[in-house]
């Protein structure tokens, strides 16, 4: 296992080498593999172990018993997934974690917010500041997921979202990890119209686009979302 890179993560940040083995230890910490599209965790099971991605990328999708998919989030290395679930005592999941694409896996038995504020070990107390990080953080990306989605147009939608991985990126060059059925179901709206819509832009000079490579023209300006 690779220590440099998980104490470089969010979730073992500041930890050192003793603390990185006696948290691993106590989290039963186990490293699994999956292939692409292979559900690690599923919606309405009841889980106490959260994921650390160490290879690969995983999205959270929710799917409807009509076959319908809303992709929530897309979960890079080095970040976590399901660590509401594996702190919340019995409750379902209402979400599907999928390897977004062949992908490894450090589960952690996290815990409970009490197990946690009972052991005044070090790496404890550093990995409780960390899970409010990572709450924290995931907040600000429903947020903006809100954000992408509450433009009434197909056109304001995709502009909302480029222009956060803009500047997120710090450029106007980059890549989005979705491909374009996973970016419609993202955005909400049909992959067909989304594909008719980023021609439209592409025509229009607002942007050019190749598979999940977008770059932002100058002229580009974001509208004004509300009428959109």
């Amino acid at each position: 296992m690779n220590k440099d890179f998980l104490k470089k993560t969010v979730i073992f940040r500041s930890m050192n080498d003793d603390e990185l083995d006696a948290a691993l230890s106590a989290l039963n910490s186990s490293e699994k593999k999956y292939t692409k599209d292979e559900v690690i965790l599923h919606a309405g099971s009841i889980t106490n172990m959260m994921g650390l991605v160490l290879e690969g990328t995983v999205r959270i999708e929710s799917n409807d018993m009509w076959g319908n998919r809303t992709i929530l989030s897309h979960v890079g290395e080095g970040q976590v997934f399901a660590e509401t679930y594996a702190m919340a005592k019995d409750e379902p999941m209402l979400v599907d974690a999928v390897a977004n694409e062949k992908c490894k896996i450090l589960m952690l038995r996290i815990g409970s917010p009490g197990s946690c504020s009972q052991d005044p070990s070090p790496w404890r107390l550093k990995l409780t500041a960390n899970v409010l990080d990572v709450f924290m953080r995931k907040n600000l990306m429903l947020a903006g997921r809100s954000f992408h989605t509450s433009p009434k147009s197909i056109r304001g939608r995709v502009m909302a979202y480029l222009n956060s991985v803009s500047l997120q990126n710090g450029s106007d060059e980059f890549d989005i990890p979705f491909d374009r059925q996973q970016l419609a179901d993202y955005l909400n709206v049909e992959r067909t119209a989304l594909s008719k819509e980023l021609g439209k832009m592409q025509k229009d000079g607002l942007i050019t686009a190749k598979k999940k490579h977008f770059i932002l023209l100058p002229h580009f300006s974001m509208p004004n979302y509300a009428s959109q």
